[in-house]
């Protein structure tokens, strides 16, 4: 009789050790997570949804979630999204990840998600209404040290040009500030010129040649992805020297970057976000799902090359996209076992 008590214990013992090895997503294969994106019309975008797409999938197919749709609206218009996101409550959602068009402006409709039970977790694009998960990197710091990196290559400091990114998102606020944070602690160097270049190339080309004719010497430029290629090509067409550009970790940007640094020795940095944070804002609202408990606030470092990893980086970066991580749950895990 002992002995089949002995027994019985082991076997719920090794039962409980087996169980407790396995990823905990019993509790979510029924849950559906809806993707909320604000503006899809760069490579970065484009990115992120991929990676989102890939990753969600798997999870999908391997029984982890039931449901992990993507919906993007137009052009970054806030009423257009918080009606995105009412509309994704009425479907029965029950968690929705959002990338948003303002960090105050959908607060409304994302309180309406937390009140009718529904799981928030934004992330990139964050929102500031309580009840909501915000997933970010340091986008201050990513601007500061832009200018600290050309204090180290220009010392005597001169002007330079800022490309920021979609007006009135978070993002482009934040990495502006950094900027200008940078440069009052390095008042060799001054702001000579600002211009948005909606994070698209295209679109940073055409307005770095609109104010170019206007400026003097321009020693480097500021950016905040996307950008970088389209600013060099347009310093070329006008026949001006080329600045110290900072990339954003595009393949156009390090490909260039890649051609100049061969031709005659070009050196500069590359920073962004990796567009596989919409990975990880989905495992956290899967595991918030599956009862776990997250901070409110989770930080993630920012994707930088230097000069020594140029090759390495583009190697491993798809034509046409970013360079990129993305993660799987455990990692997600990891993440938020070291904010607790």
């Amino acid at each position: 009789m002992k002995l089949t008590n002995v027994t019985a214990a082991g076997a719920a013992l090794a039962f409980l050790l087996s169980t407790a090895a396995m990823p905990a997503f019993a509790e979510t294969t029924d849950k559906r997570i809806a993707l909320s994106n604000n503006y899809a019309g760069n490579s970065w975008r484009q990115a992120m949804l991929t990676s989102w797409e890939t990753v969600t999938g798997k999870a999908v197919a391997d029984g982890v979630v039931a449901a992990a749709d993507a919906f993007t609206t137009a052009e970054n218009q806030v009423t257009e999204q918080a009606a995105q996101i009412q509309n994704l409550i009425l479907q029965g959602y029950d968690a929705i990840v959002i990338n948003a068009a303002s960090p105050e402006g959908l607060n409304g409709a994302v309180k309406e998600a937390c009140d009718a039970g529904v799981v928030v977790v934004s992330f990139d694009g964050i929102v500031t209404e309580p009840c909501a998960w915000r997933i970010a990197v340091d986008f201050k710091q990513m601007g500061k040290i832009q200018v600290e990196y050309l204090a180290e290559r220009v010392p005597d400091g001169g002007n330079l040009l800022e490309i920021r990114g979609l007006a009135g998102v978070f993002v482009d606020d934040e990495i502006s500030s950094g900027i200008h944070q940078g440069v009052a602690e390095n008042s060799q160097f001054s702001i000579a010129g600002s211009v948005h270049g909606d994070w698209a190339q295209d679109v940073a080309q055409k307005a770095v040649a609109g104010i170019l004719p206007s400026l003097s010497d321009i020693k480097g430029v500021v950016t905040q992805g996307g950008d970088g290629y389209g600013a060099a090509q347009a310093f070329k067409a006008a026949g001006r020297d080329m600045p110290i550009i900072i990339m954003g970790n595009r393949y156009d940007e390090l490909s260039w970057w890649k051609e100049q640094k061969d031709a005659n020795g070009y050196q500069t940095m590359s920073v962004s976000i990796a567009p596989g944070v919409s990975t990880l804002a989905f495992w956290v609202a899967q595991q918030i799902l599956d009862g776990k408990e997250v901070p409110k606030d989770l930080t993630v470092p920012f994707l930088s090359i230097s000069q020594e990893t140029l090759e390495e980086s583009l190697k491993t970066t798809q034509e046409g996209g970013v360079a990129n991580v993305e993660y799987s749950q455990e990692e997600a895990q990891d993440v938020v076992s070291g904010a607790m």
